[in-house]
């Protein structure tokens, strides 16, 4: 049977109260009793969940080389979940019936599961529907990724495509909106009109959004920079992108 590790207190906490189901055992760092890791076990013993206590070297060994697992790491049966194309199509048709308008993200080759770990957070906690990816060439939900999304990566939506570009044509036949991030952009993030149905494109770690994904965004934007640094890291500019569109959105 296939499984895989999950580990940090907040990816664990958010994978006990969303899919307990999932989890086979956990795993302890022995002596440690903190409040927080208090609720895990709480959480675990709730539903009946195997707990292990073990030494941190062996959790150590556990995890991904150079990874902190915080003291916990969920064994899970089975894959994470991670979507295709037919179910973002869902998603759009159930906003549409709701009479809300699609907030996607959409990452285009994101290579760091760091760096694709933080976007999650930003996404969720910008109320983002889904977060899109192309299948190849990009970061998937490794537990590395996971951890570092802070139990996002267990609420919000990951979506793997096979053809990027199709996608884009398939979301602006649908009224969405593409709005790229680069950096030779004429038009500013602060200028740009972010409410309604949207989509916003971040790209890859250095080499930014490639060229036939540019071409099928319906406007490309950029972030006003004051210093002498020429770029931001691709988390952090998704943070300011995404919360402008917030601003905006609520306002």
């Amino acid at each position: 049977m296939s499984h895989e590790l999950v580990y940090g207190l907040h990816a664990v906490q958010a994978l006990l109260k969303g899919s307990p189901q999932n989890v086979r055992e956990l795993m302890l760092l022995r002596g440690r009793k903190d409040q927080r890791l208090q609720k895990i076990i709480q959480q675990a013993e709730k539903n009946d969940i195997a707990l292990r206590y073990v030494d941190r070297r062996t959790l150590d060994e556990k995890a991904e080389e150079g990874a902190n697992h915080q003291g916990v790491i969920a064994l899970c049966i089975g894959k994470t979940k991670v979507h295709d194309e037919k179910f973002l199509l869902g998603i759009l048709e159930q906003l549409a019936q709701k009479g809300e308008a699609p907030f996607l993200l959409i990452l285009d080759g994101v290579t760091d599961p760091h760096n694709l770990g933080a976007c999650l957070r930003s996404a969720e906690a910008a109320g983002v529907h889904a977060v899109i990816a192309p299948k190849d060439k990009s970061a998937g939900l490794t537990p590395t990724a996971r951890k570092v999304a802070c139990g996002a990566a267990e609420v919000l939506p990951f979506i793997t495509v096979t053809n990027l570009a199709r996608t884009l044509q398939q979301l602006q036949q649908a009224g969405v909106w593409i709005f790229g991030a680069a950096g030779e952009a004429t038009q500013e993030l602060y200028q740009s009109q972010l409410t309604g149905a949207l989509a916003l494109v971040m790209g890859a770690e250095g080499s930014g959004l490639r060229r036939l994904t540019r071409e099928h965004c319906d406007h490309l934007i950029k972030i006003p920079m004051a210093g002498e640094v020429s770029s931001l890291n691709v988390s952090v500019a998704t943070g300011v992108c995404l919360f402008e569109a917030v601003r905006q959105r609520s306002s």
